[in-house]
């Protein structure tokens, strides 16, 4: 990875993000990276999480990890993804601001990330979306807003081992959401424990696919 500097996302009273931000010379766009869930050990230091961000430098894209609410030196507390959405809205509005003008700005989330970056995405111009093993037999985490509509370009990939994401729920996905590009991982589980590579090269087209010009 790129060197990160350390910065602090201001949410709201009482709530304050660590987060890492990179920036690559000449970077054209950016992606903020949300981790998995918060109550099971997720934090911005995930492997998964630190694979897609150095993928995304290597393409050209800053990227912004940070740290929910409630997690590592991040203040407030856990709200069940509700007060996580602001926290990603924050993180998106940084990043915006510490790149050129217009430059285009996605959202990348693993598991619970991949919840609260769908939620987000619906009601924002983020310019993609990449949702990393959404946890599909979670009901409280399965609801990803109406992504039929999405009109952006939206990443969805999961291991065809994973026990959170069952491939028939993939499978219901994407006949759901024809427009989206859904992969999988052979072997995979929630987890990627050993396909963190095969990940990374899926996510790396993704986000090649933003730097290229209009």
């Amino acid at each position: 990875m790129i060197p990160e500097g350390f910065v602090t996302l201001s949410v709201s009273a009482g709530v304050a993000l660590d987060a890492r931000l990179a920036i690559p010379v000449g970077a054209r766009g950016g992606v903020a990276l949300c981790h998995p869930h918060p109550l099971y050990g997720g934090d911005m230091e995930n492997p998964v999480v630190v694979r897609a961000a150095e993928v995304c430098q290597e393409a050209g894209l800053a990227t912004l990890r940070f740290d929910f609410r409630s997690v590592g030196a991040s203040t407030g507390t856990f709200d069940e993804g509700r007060g996580e959405q602001d926290d990603l809205a924050a993180a998106l509005d940084h990043l915006a601001r510490a790149l050129p003008a217009g430059a285009p700005v996605a959202a990348l989330g693993y598991s619970f990330g991949a919840a609260v970056a769908a939620r987000v995405g619906m009601r924002r111009a983020v310019a993609a979306l990449a949702l990393v093993a959404p946890a599909l037999a979670m009901p409280e985490l399965a609801d990803l807003g109406n992504l039929a509509t999405f009109d952006r370009p939206l990443l969805v990939v999961a291991g065809t081992a994973d026990q959170y994401c069952p491939l028939d729920a993939l499978e219901r996905l994407a006949r759901a959401v024809p427009r989206a590009t859904v992969r999988t991982v052979d072997g995979a589980d929630h987890f990627f424990l050993g396909k963190l590579f095969p990940l990374g090269e899926i996510v790396g087209e993704w986000a090649r696919a933003l730097t290229k010009p209009a």
